[in-house]
């Protein structure tokens, strides 16, 4: 199964359509997003153009607002289902193909869960930067930002039978 990996789209939805449409044409039925979609618009946008399942954590853009989004719990993990989308207040943990696999918006959170132990792939945005890094057992992996902000466009793939992850630039996307 391949999967989507992106953060950072700031309703850049011409960028986020390009890939939406290369997950269409991959066959990807899942999207992680590492937050700032920055607009309720934005994550209706995303939920009616793609089809699979997205889990989705906010990032510093969206709390304010999606402080609409009713949670039945404090507790950070505690998720809400939206349309197509799991989303999650402070980080989201899921398991993929055995796998387990926490997604966050912040570096320095990103850095203290994969620290645990506790996780196969922590996934994080916020600086843009696409960045990869081993943390003992735990692979810690930016994707970029889909919206061009400081860096190019970016998003990441993952194919969790082989465990390879690649980064995809967007403006090479048709």
């Amino acid at each position: 199964m391949k999967i989507a990996i992106i953060s950072d789209v700031h309703n850049n939805e011409t960028n986020l359509q390009k890939v939406l449409n290369f997950c269409a044409q991959k066959k990807i039925t899942k999207i992680i997003c590492c937050g700032d979609l920055a607009t309720k618009d934005s994550l209706d946008f995303l939920c009616d153009n793609f089809s699979g399942e997205i889990f989705y954590v906010f990032g510093n853009m969206d709390r304010e607002q999606f402080d609409d989004f009713k949670f039945t719990s404090n507790d950070s993990l505690c998720g809400t289902q939206y349309k197509n989308a799991h989303v999650f207040k402070a980080y989201g943990e899921i398991q993929i193909d055995g796998k387990k696999i926490a997604f966050i918006h912040f570096p320095r959170e990103a850095k203290e869960l994969a620290e645990t132990g506790r996780y196969d792939f922590v996934f994080f945005g916020h600086t843009h930067k696409p960045w990869e890094e081993m943390v003992d057992n735990c692979k810690l992996l930016n994707p970029g930002c889909v919206t061009g902000d400081f860096y190019p466009p970016t998003f990441a793939t993952w194919e969790t039978k082989t465990g390879k992850f690649e980064l995809i630039r967007i403006h090479n996307l048709s």
